[in-house]
């Protein structure tokens, strides 16, 4: 029995100003998986995010969210539906603590006694963060404002994650304790969707991929399969997936 798509983008066209990047984007995502999106620098990778996330306008395409239309909403919109978005590099409030920055991210709720049963969930789960959580976020690692964020952005219970370059600035030891946290809230039905700068071994543990080339799909499969296309490899697996997305 076929399973509907969590998240469906159809024709979309978007980018910067007068810079297209997105060329009738068509996709799908499928639920309570870990999806990861690769492609040479310029492909429109971090770009797909943002226009999911309301970043950007759309000028021309839909999105749909859990079978429902989502296109041209904004972003607190998009977080009250289910979808929470962690850009690459440090998203924080760093003179904070990292308790003030917990209840920033659950800023969309209404009831104050759930955000406080949520953020104690948190610093359950993430126990350096507990230890800290008096600490303006400025004082915390790299790695350890990295699952400030994560945690942040698993107060609102999200269906879909969408996170950009998670690993990017982290030691090998942080990026494996990322990584399993993703595969989590997988296991625990959240849909992640990833763009990640390490493709390798962000394949090696999601579900499915996507290729994008030029602002468009380019393949799409299981993740297994993308990570053994010997085509795929040499083109996409290399060294032209080292730097970053800028701007697209």
């Amino acid at each position: 029995m076929a399973i509907d798509p969590i998240l469906t983008l159809d024709s979309v066209v978007a980018g910067y100003g007068r810079l297209t990047v997105l060329h009738g984007t068509t996709l799908s995502i499928r639920p309570r998986a870990i999806t990861t999106v690769i492609g040479p620098n310029g492909a429109g990778k971090s770009t797909v995010f943002k226009a999911i996330f309301g970043l950007i306008p759309i000028t021309e395409g839909t999105i749909h969210f859990a079978g429902e239309p989502v296109t041209g909403m904004t972003p607190r919109d998009l977080l009250s539906r289910g979808i929470v978005y962690i850009p690459q590099g440090r998203n924080l409030f760093p003179e904070l603590s990292v308790r003030h920055n917990l209840e920033f991210g659950g800023i969309t709720m209404k009831d104050p006694n759930m955000l406080e049963e949520r953020i104690e969930g948190i610093l359950d789960r993430f126990p350096v963060l507990r230890k800290r959580a008096d600490q303006q976020a400025s004082t915390l690692s790299g790695g350890e404002q990295k699952l400030l964020e994560l945690g942040r952005g698993l107060l609102l219970d999200p269906l879909l994650m969408l996170i950009d370059e998670p690993s990017i600035g982290l030691a090998p030891l942080i990026v494996r304790q990322v990584f399993d946290e993703l595969i989590q809230l997988r296991d625990s039905g959240v849909s992640v969707m990833m763009v990640e700068q390490n493709a390798r071994s962000a394949l090696a543990i999601s579900d499915d991929a996507l290729v994008l080339e030029q602002g468009r799909l380019a393949l799409a499969g299981p993740a297994n399969e993308v990570l053994d296309n010997p085509s795929i490899g040499e083109l996409f697996l290399g060294g032209t997936l080292a730097g970053d997305d800028t701007p697209a």
